[in-house]
C-alpha cells in the first residue's frame, strides 16, 4: 500500500530528508519534476505565470521555473516574504540567471499585465502545512488565480484546502494538475478537497526510502501496481474449495437480483465456489441467472435455517450477508442467530445492516466487515447524516466505539480497522447504479474467502471496484449497469 502522511508527518519526512540530502538539492529535485509537469500542459511553449508564496512552496516554485525550457515566458509573482531559506535563494538566483522575471505582488501594474498575459498558472502559495483561515493577501493572490479559468499546476496542495480532513472552508485554487512532492496527504484523495486537485501526480524527488518507511501512515490507499502486488494468488494446486470458497446469504422474492450479481462478482473476483442460500420464494429467479454458482434454499422454520446454514459454514472459508434479504423480523432474527454464531470472517451488507443496527456488540472484535453507504452508516452510527470534511473523523470514532472494521462507500470510499484508512482513489460516477453496492459485497467476499484480512478485502474491494467502473465507463459511456462491473473485474487492474 501507498502511505499517505499527515502534515506534520510530511513536515517530518522533509526535515530529516533535507538533513540527509541537503535541502538545495531537494528543492532542485522538486522543481524539475513540477517543470515536466508543465512542459506536459505547454508542449510548444507558452506564458507561465507562478505565485510564489512566502515559504518554500514559493522556493518550489522559483525552481519549477528556473527548470523550464526558454520557450517558455517565464514570470514569478512574488507575495511578501521574511528570511528566505538557502534553498529558496538557490532557486531565485537560478531562476533569474535563466531569464525568469520576478514581479513583487506590491507591484500592481506589473502584476495586473503579467495576469493578463498568461496561459498557465503556478500555483506555489502554500503547501500541505498552509494556515487556514488564509490571510487577506493570499487569500487575494487565490482570488486572482480563480476569476481566471486558465489551467493551474498546484505545488503540493491546492491553496485554501484542509490537507489533513480535505475539508474546503473557503476560497481556494482549483487545480488541473498537482503536483505531490515526495508523499501523498489525505486531502489529495478526499471529497470535498479531490475536486480541486485535479489530475494528480505523486512525484519521487529523493526522499529516502527509509525515511518513509520508518513513518507509520495514518492513512494508506492503493494504486494500480500496489493493488495487483496485494491481490492473493491462487496456489498451482488449488482445487475449486481451496481457491476461495464464499456463502452468501441474499436474495427475496423482491430483490434476487441482489444476490446474483453478488455470486457473480464472488465468482468474477476469483472465489472458486460459491454458494447462495436463499428463501424459498427467490429460489426460481436464482436458479435461472446462475449457473456456475449453488444455490440452496433456506427453510421458513429458524431451528431448520441454523442447522443447515450452520452445516454449510463448515464447507465455505467466508461469509456475505445482507444483499436482497429484506426487512422481516424473521430475517432479522436469522441474521443475528449466525452472525452470533458463526466462526467465518463476513461481509455485512444491506438488509443484514439493519437488522444489526442496534446489535453491534455480535460483531466486536471478530473477523467481520461492515459495507454501508451514507444513509446506512448514519443509522448504525446514531448520529445522523456526515456532512462534508468529517467522513475521516466519523468513520474513525465509529470503528473505534463498536470494534468493527468498516467501509463507509462514497466517491472517496474509506476503510477503517482502528488503526488506520484506506482512502480510495478509484471512484467513478459509473458505480451510481442499482446494484453496484451487491457487486462490491460480493468483491469483499471473495477476498474474505481467498485469505484476506477484513482491513485488506474491504481496501482491495474498494479500489478494484472503482476501477472495474471505470473500465465499463470506457466500453460504454453512458448505461453502465452492474454487470458490466462485473465483467470489467478480469481485466480492471492491468
Amino acid at each position: 500500500m501507498i502511505p499517505i502522511l499527515l502534515p506534520e508527518q510530511l513536515r517530518s519526512l522533509d526535515v530529516a530528508s533535507c538533513e540527509r540530502l541537503g535541502e538545495i538539492a531537494l528543492m532542485r529535485a522538486a522543481g524539475t519534476r513540477i517543470a515536466t509537469c508543465i512542459d506536459e500542459l505547454l508542449p510548444r511553449g507558452g506564458r507561465v505565470l507562478a505565485f510564489a508564496g512566502p515559504g518554500n512552496n514559493g522556493g518550489d516554485a522559483f525552481a519549477a521555473l528556473a527548470a523550464l525550457g526558454k520557450q517558455h515566458e517565464r514570470v514569478v509573482l512574488e507575495l511578501p516574504v521574511g528570511k528566505r531559506s538557502a534553498a529558496r535563494s538557490d532557486a531565485q538566483e537560478r531562476a533569474t540567471a535563466s531569464g525568469v522575471r520576478t514581479i513583487a505582488w506590491t507591484e500592481t501594474e506589473a502584476r495586473d499585465a503579467a495576469l493578463a498575459r498568461a496561459e498557465l498558472f503556478v500555483d506555489g502559495l502554500y503547501g500541505t502545512g498552509a494556515r487556514l483561515p488564509l490571510d487577506v493577501t493570499v487569500r487575494d493572490a487565490v482570488a486572482a488565480i480563480v476569476e481566471r479559468t486558465l489551467p493551474c499546476v498546484a505545488i503540493d496542495m491546492p491553496t485554501g484546502l484542509d490537507a489533513r480532513t480535505g475539508a474546503v472552508p473557503g476560497i481556494a485554487v482549483r487545480a488541473h494538475l498537482t503536483v505531490a512532492l515526495g508523499a501523498l496527504a489525505p486531502a489529495h484523495l478526499l471529497d470535498p478537497a479531490r475536486d480541486f486537485v485535479g489530475r494528480l501526480v505523486l512525484a519521487d524527488i529523493g526522499f529516502p526510502p527509509e525515511l518513509l518507511a520508518a513513518i507509520p501512515p495514518r492513512f494508506v490507499t492503493f494504486d494500480g501496481a500496489s493493488a495487483r502486488a496485494a491481490m492473493p494468488q491462487r496456489d498451482e494446486r488449488a482445487d475449486k474449495r481451496s481457491a476461495g470458497s464464499l456463502l452468501a446469504i441474499a436474495g427475496s422474492a423482491q430483490f434476487p437480483g441482489a444476490a446474483v450479481l453478488c455470486a457473480r462478482a464472488a465468482a468474477r473476483a476469483g472465489a472458486g465456489y460459491v454458494t447462495v442460500a436463499a428463501p424459498a420464494s427467490a429460489l426460481a429467479s436464482l436458479r435461472a441467472h446462475l449457473i456456475e454458482e449453488i444455490v440452496v434454499e433456506i427453510p421458513a422454520d429458524l431451528q431448520k435455517a441454523s442447522a443447515l446454514l450452520r452445516d454449510l459454514e463448515t464447507r465455505h472459508r467466508a461469509l456475505a450477508i445482507g444483499p436482497g434479504l429484506g426487512l422481516s423480523d424473521d430475517i432479522g432474527e436469522l441474521v443475528r442467530e449466525r452472525l452470533a454464531t458463526t466462526n467465518l470472517p463476513a461481509v455485512v451488507d444491506a438488509s443484514a445492516l439493519f437488522h444489526l443496527a442496534k446489535h453491534l456488540d455480535i460483531l466486536r472484535g471478530r473477523a467481520a466487515i461492515l459495507t454501508p453507504h451514507e444513509g446506512e452508516f448514519a443509522r448504525l452510527s446514531g448520529e445522523g447524516s456526515v456532512r462534508p470534511g468529517t467522513r475521516v473523523e466519523r468513520l474513525r470514532a465509529f470503528v473505534e466505539r463498536s470494534e468493527i472494521t468498516t467501509l463507509l462507500k462514497g466517491r472517496d470510499t474509506l476503510v477503517d480497522d482502528g488503526s488506520r484508512s484506506y482512502i480510495n482513489p478509484s471512484g467513478t460516477n459509473a458505480l451510481a447504479t442499482a446494484g453496484s453496492g451487491d457487486v462490491l459485497t460480493g468483491i469483499v467476499g471473495a477476498l474474505l474467502a481467498r485469505g484476506c484480512t477484513p482491513f485488506q478485502a474491504g481496501a482491495l474491494a474498494a479500489f478494484w471496484h472503482g476501477r472495474a467502473g471505470q473500465a465499463a465507463q470506457r466500453q460504454r459511456e453512458i448505461g453502465v449497469v452492474a454487470s458490466d462491473i462485473i465483467e470489467s473485474l478480469g481485466n480492471a487492474l492491468r
